[in-house]
């Protein structure tokens, strides 16, 4: 198995002087690894989860520099191709890096999430992404009932932000 403190490294240098995408990621990944555990995911799904998680938003950067924009639906279409370099470098297995490859280009897309790895790494990025734009408790809410299936997930949304 690949470590996975390597990719972190390899993240951190690729966002290098940009401390908020860093932390960014290591949260997402913390919550994304946090959800997959107390879900009791298979071991396959929780290393593609957990794989995802680091390099969710690879695509930002470009697309900041091509679209003066880092809105996700450049990053779905850019990120992929950077992580599978990335996931190649790093001689991940072709089928994880094609799984991994496929959530980066959907994070950001909620309708008809099938596989629980989509559906963790979507929750993760949201409890990160609704601390760090300071969305209020009515956008908590609406992610509750529109966004968040897991036990784990509804928990740690609902203790974050919904208990006074």
């Amino acid at each position: 198995m690949q470590n996975i403190n390597e990719l972190i490294s390899r993240m951190v240098s690729y966002y290098a002087g940009d401390p908020k995408r860093i932390q960014h990621f290591i949260k997402v990944y913390s919550f994304a690894k946090l959800i997959g555990e107390r879900e009791a995911i298979d071991a396959e799904a929780q290393r593609i989860l957990e794989t995802a998680a680091v390099v969710h938003d690879i695509g930002i950067k470009i697309s900041e520099e091509k679209y003066g924009s880092s809105a996700g639906k450049y990053q779905e279409l850019e990120g992929p191709p950077i992580a599978e370099k990335m996931l190649a470098e790093l001689f991940y297995p072709k089928e994880v890096t094609e799984r991994v490859c496929w959530l980066v280009g959907h994070h950001h897309t909620y309708g008809n999430i099938e596989k629980i790895d989509h559906q963790i790494l979507v929750e993760a990025d949201f409890l990160v992404n609704l601390f760090e734009e300071s969305a209020g408790v009515s956008a908590a809410r609406s992610a509750n009932e529109k966004i968040f299936k897991t036990k784990t997930g509804k928990w740690l949304l609902e203790t974050m932000f919904l208990k006074s």
